[in-house]
């Protein structure tokens, strides 16, 4: 064996004030190796949108996905110290290996530890991780050497009615008004003439479980057929209720509850993966190239400030997200709950990903306020303070994408950096108008921008049937042509300690983007006759 190179974007240093212990030489280990390709997914997918036609699952893997040669070569190389390899896979371009601590750091030049959090011990690792200069340049990155907690939910409750008490998530005042999707589905002039059949919803979901007979009944008092739901393991992930509404189970329940009220006849595919970056790459990898449900579009409810993340990880979760543009599946995400500081106390503006990433629907929070008739009298930006709060501002990592040219995104506050504006789109995610959703038996009121990510997900699948194919990458087209969408000029998303935030107001903000989705004249806009 040669020298070991690090992988220069997989820097990381371990927050501070954390007492760490060499890990135990014995430890077992679980990573997986994503492999890089010939010919890059920005080439395949710059020839897709020139030429206006998607990919199959089939015609992407044939163009991006690793030699069999290549994905042996790194097979020889763990078994060469000692590794055992499990799942691979041509078309993800992966190879998950396990072994002990004291080989996992030998074959990856890492110096493990462990250290406990809120009575959970987590591994972790500082630094770089390197690999050896014979397959080093056949490696886009390691994931799973680290297993803390990696992302969190975007959703909070206000209240229930059967379990006891206030439930709160942040700061949450007293409702003024609680909708099933179906009513805000009707205030947003969502098509009526659609019921997402032919198409499949993927949800990403970090912990938690779903539970049929809570669905049976939330659906039951809808008077909507349960969806066909199907939950697809990511890691060993399998769908795991815990028993409390406040946990990774609200986000479960809330996720598919207002994807299948929106779209009933959509097939939801959940899928369940550990709470890390490995799980979570893994899920996206998995939804993006899954030729057995073939979901049209995916939802995701979890993401954390882009100051938490490695180059390494976002380069990866962003070529994902490429290539699901490619096959033409729309990607939705939450853009936070803790408005300009996306939940950081160092005084300064954050973004939170995967919602940053220029190819997925980065999904703000809006406040409903109705008329004594019932419509709508005002929408404005979600803000009731630090710990509740739609996010949205500039990326600190993404550049400004040519579909943003024109939108007058404004320079990052922290560094005058041009990056990406987020979010897209709005929708209502204050608790005190918020969702109600049935989690582990009881009743609540939910709130968080958690609840537009799949709002606007359920509304894509009606969208896709409308049209009779995948809307896919539609942000040039929304950027061309903002009709779709009803502006949001009130209010602001300013929560740091420094006051620095963003203003709503005529056009594009980073407060609620284009302003919340008119369901049929998005429709016409993206194609389809509702």
């Amino acid at each position: 064996m040669g020298t070991l190179k690090p992988l220069v974007d997989s820097y990381y240093k371990q927050s501070t004030g954390k007492a760490k212990k060499a890990i135990d030489a014995n430890a077992i280990v679980d990573a997986t190796i994503y492999l890089k390709t010939d010919r890059s997914i920005d080439t395949i997918l710059d020839g897709v949108l020139k030429s206006g036609v998607y990919l199959t699952r089939d015609e992407l893997a044939s163009q991006y996905s690793a030699s069999p040669a290549n994905i042996q070569k790194i097979i020889d190389y763990a078994a060469s110290h000692g590794l055992s390899v499990g799942h691979n896979s041509i078309d993800s371009r992966s190879v998950s290996v396990r072994g002990t601590a004291a080989n996992v750091q030998q074959a990856f030049g890492v110096q493990l530890h462990t250290f406990k959090e809120k009575g959970v011990t987590y591994r972790c690792r500082e630094g770089y991780i390197s690999i050896d200069e014979s397959v080093h340049g056949l490696v886009e990155g390691v994931f799973g050497l680290d297993n803390r907690v990696k992302a969190k939910t975007h959703f909070q409750i206000l209240g229930g009615d059967q379990n006891g008490g206030m439930h709160e998530r942040g700061v949450t005042p007293a409702a003024s008004a609680s909708f099933y999707p179906t009513d805000l589905a009707k205030l947003y002039n969502y098509p009526t003439k659609a019921t997402g059949f032919g198409q499949c919803i993927g949800i990403i979901e970090l912990g938690g479980g779903h539970v049929i007979a809570d669905l049976n009944t939330y659906f039951g008092t809808l008077h909507i057929p349960t969806p066909n739901v199907i939950a697809v393991g990511v890691d060993g992930a399998t769908n795991a209720p815990v028993g409390n509404a406040n946990s990774a189970d609200g986000e479960v329940m809330l996720d598919i509850e207002v994807a299948g009220a929106i779209a009933p006849k959509a097939k939801i595919a959940v899928y369940y993966a550990p709470n890390t970056d490995k799980g979570f790459l893994d899920a996206i990898t998995q939804a993006v190239n899954d030729k057995v449900n073939t979901p049209s579009v995916i939802s995701i409810s979890w993401g954390n400030p882009e100051s938490n993340w490695t180059t390494q990880s976002m380069t990866a979760f962003n070529n994902a997200f490429k290539a699901a543009a490619a096959v033409g599946v729309t990607v939705t995400a939450a853009s936070g709950d803790q408005g300009s500081s996306d939940g950081t106390t160092d005084g300064k503006v954050h973004v939170d990903f995967p919602s940053s990433s220029p190819y997925v629907l980065a999904c703000g929070g809006t406040k409903i306020t109705l008329s004594p008739t019932g419509a709508i009298a005002q929408e404005s930006v979600w803000n009731e303070g630090s710990t509740s709060s739609g996010g949205g501002g500039v990326s600190d990592f993404f550049a400004l994408p040519s579909y943003q040219a024109n939108a007058k995104v404004p320079i990052s506050l922290n560094k005058g950096f041009k990056g990406r504006g987020v979010p897209d789109v709005a929708g209502d995610a204050d608790p005190a108008s918020g969702y109600k959703i049935r989690v582990d038996g009881g009743n609540y009121v939910f709130g968080g921008t958690s609840a537009v990510a799949p709002l606007m997900a359920g509304l894509i699948a009606l969208i896709n049937q409308l049209r009779g194919k995948n809307v896919g990458f539609m942000h040039p087209t929304i950027y061309a042509n903002a009709a779709g969408y009803r502006d949001i000029t009130v209010g602001n998303n300013i929560t740091t300690k420094t006051k620095k935030g963003f203003t709503a107001g005529a056009g594009w903000d980073a407060c609620t983007g284009w302003g919340v989705a008119d369901g049929a004249k998005l429709a016409t806009v993206l194609g389809a006759k509702p």
